[in-house]
């Protein structure tokens, strides 16, 4: 039986930024489902320009137990694949049993390595302003762009922005700044493979961070892998040379679900 791939997109990305991905895999005989999270389908347009008015007020819980009853629904438990904050869920997910095997990709960190100031980062002083937890919040377009274009041509980012950037809901930021709705017990002995991926070039989640999160899992006798790629930013997912790390995972994939 097809083995299906479950892609998370993060905070900013809606879930097209993993057509990339989805036709990589797809070439390797993998079924793709790239949900977007809950109140958040339409394009990003259109998202960007009328947000759902409960969109505010959506938090990491809704999110994660939106993917953890599709994966219920599942003939056979799929393969995890997220970014940023669906990087965290993946972690999550997989701590409860959901998933044959898990790839987090440049992820915010479970609760325990909280605070840290590359997610402070994302949440002051703009995100922390009083009542931004039950805001619409939209992308931070001149800071990010002064940082992602020190690895990014401008077009290459530009068109990033354009295709695939959409809003966040406040409350998401504050709840990863803070830890709630993120505990994942690093001690599971039980929980399937897990991959995580570090970009050198993030100012988001710096490759220290993933690194600290891998060393969290020292406690369980699960499989955990860290992979760091050099020359990436946050968006490695998107981003020109997107290929090296699709490629890379599904070589993962294909050994930890023995496909070959």
């Amino acid at each position: 039986m097809n083995t299906t791939v479950l892609f998370i997109h993060g905070e900013w990305l809606s879930a097209a930024a993993w057509d990339n991905f989805s036709s990589r895999y797809r070439a390797c005989g993998y079924t793709c489902v790239a949900p977007s999270w809950p109140l958040s389908e339409g394009s990003p347009e259109s998202l960007r320009e009328a947000p759902h008015t409960d969109f505010p007020r959506l938090g990491i819980t809704q999110i994660i137990e939106h993917y953890a009853a599709l994966i219920r629904r599942m003939p056979q438990p799929p393969l995890l694949i997220g970014h940023s904050l669906g990087g965290l869920l993946v972690q999550i997910l997989l701590d409860r049993g959901l998933g044959c095997a898990g790839i987090s990709i440049t992820a915010m960190p479970p609760r325990g390595l909280m605070p840290h100031l590359s997610i402070l980062y994302k949440a002051i002083p703009m995100r922390m302003a009083w009542g931004s937890w039950k805001r619409v919040m939209y992308f931070p377009l001149r800071e990010s762009a002064q940082q992602l274009t020190r690895v990014l041509a401008i077009q290459d980012f530009s068109l990033i922005q354009a295709s695939h950037i959409v809003p966040a809901p406040g409350r998401i930021f504050f709840e990863a700044a803070f830890g709630i709705g993120t505990h994942v017990d690093f001690a599971n002995d039980h929980r399937a493979p897990l991959l995580l991926i570090a970009a050198e070039n993030d100012h988001s989640i710096r490759p220290c961070l993933v690194t600290s999160n891998y060393r969290q899992y020292n406690r369980s006798a699960a499989s955990t892998s860290l992979k760091c790629f050099a020359g990436h930013s946050h968006w490695l997912i998107a981003e020109p040379g997107w290929e090296q790390i699709a490629d890379y995972t599904i070589e993962w994939a294909q050994t930890q679900l023995g496909r070959f």
